[in-house]
């Protein structure tokens, strides 16, 4: 039921998901390293309402980040509902046009010994942390992620981090890929088989993330929006809506090791047991359950698109393939994959005993998808699959590599 509100919300451009400071706050702990030193954007984000901006601005120094720029597109129709600082007289600036806000430092100006949100809003007053408004280009209206005013912006970014609308996910992707950022993004699980974003997976240049807790995202919505959810996803009491169908996007380093993929079968066992059917129309076998990926099978597998919770690329290949792509000259943010790869490999070495390094989530290629023919430039995968004639559900195709 949630995963069809979702998709009917996307239909109407319904995209005013709010996201919780605790779902924000448990998938940016894994990334730490990676954001020093670095630039964030947060650019589908009103800078005095959103939480993205009140995780950043409240732990700008803890992070250790260089900056930090959000932008917002509208006027938020649930203003004063997420962050404290609008309770405080006069510090949003009148009107409703975007703004932007850009912190280059947030130091402990009241002298209370932390650093909180009432040192941002001192800041916000003062001449190193500027909120000016935003402007149109004739094309795009002021605060549009695809506008000339918000691309010169992206352009100073080292990582995105948002939850951009779910409607215009494809084009928010396309020009994050296109300005080759690094990002952590939301959106709907729906998106993985979209061609643009399945062409990505498939290229190793974006994954998910840790995802959100239990599976389930709880997101703020406006009030007059209510009516559109059914019982049971909209709670009343929160002014929440649950979906189980949304997770994180990112081509971040992420480490999976502590929940590998660790098959128990072998493909002769599972035969037995009346597992791994042929599909009629594919030289694949179907595995219906992450569990049951026989830790033997070489060949083409079908298996459930909640592989991808469990899957992440060789990051040190990865790293590597990118070094040389930039003529051998890695990021930093790559560079910290290198460091982190060794240590993934030292906590990961009593798992290696147990299984073999075949089993691992790194040890799997995505190579196609029984949705959408035009995602696979040969036109054999995008069909559907079927088995003894009766079509089966999403499915990813994977191979051991």
């Amino acid at each position: 039921m949630a995963q069809r509100n979702l998709h009917v919300a996307k239909q109407q451009k319904n995209d005013e998901f709010y996201t919780q400071l605790s779902d924000i706050a448990n998938e940016l702990r894994h990334y730490r390293e990676q954001l020093k030193g670095k630039v964030i954007l947060c650019n589908c984000d009103d800078p005095f309402e959103s939480n993205f901006f009140k995780y950043f601005a409240a732990n700008f120094n803890t992070l250790g980040i260089k900056k930090l720029i959000t932008t917002g597109y509208t006027k938020s129709p649930i203003a004063g509902s997420q962050l404290s600082l609008l309770d405080i007289e006069g510090l949003k600036p009148e009107g409703e046009e975007p703004y932007v806000v850009e912190i280059n430092e947030v130091p402990d100006l009241n002298h209370d010994g932390a650093i909180s949100l009432d040192d941002v809003e001192h800041l916000l007053k003062h001449d190193k942390n500027v909120a000016t408004p935003l402007k149109g280009d004739g094309m795009y209206p002021a605060g549009d992620f695809r506008s000339a005013g918000c691309i010169e912006l992206l352009k100073q970014a080292d990582i995105v981090v948002t939850n951009p609308p779910f409607s215009l996910f494809r084009e928010f992707v396309a020009q994050l890929v296109e300005h080759d950022k690094h990002f952590l993004i939301i959106g709907s699980k729906n998106a993985i088989t979209y061609k643009e974003t399945f062409k990505l997976i498939k290229d190793n240049k974006l994954w998910l993330g840790y995802g959100f807790s239990g599976g389930n995202a709880y997101f703020k919505i406006p009030p007059e929006k209510a009516r559109e959810f059914a019982a049971g996803v909209y709670d009343p009491n929160t002014g929440l809506v649950k979906f189980r169908n949304v997770g994180w996007f990112t081509n971040l380093y992420v480490d999976k090791s502590e929940d590998p993929i660790t098959p128990y079968l072998t493909y002769e066992q599972g035969l037995v047991r009346g597992l791994y059917p042929k599909y009629d129309n594919y030289d694949a076998i179907e595995v219906s359950k992450i569990a049951d990926i026989p830790s033997d099978y070489m060949g083409v597998m079908g298996v459930p698109i909640t592989f991808l919770d469990k899957w992440v690329p060789d990051i040190a290949a990865l790293s590597r393939e990118r070094e040389r792509e930039r003529d051998g000259k890695s990021s930093e943010i790559w560079a910290h994959t290198h460091r982190t790869d060794t240590q993934w490999r030292q906590r990961s070495t009593s798992t290696a005993r147990k299984s073999s390094s075949e089993s691992s989530s790194n040890g799997f290629q995505v190579i196609g998808s029984n949705r959408g023919v035009d995602q696979d430039d040969s036109g054999y995968y995008g069909r559907s699959t079927y088995i003894d004639g009766k079509e089966t559900f999403k499915r990813l195709f994977i191979q051991r590599v």
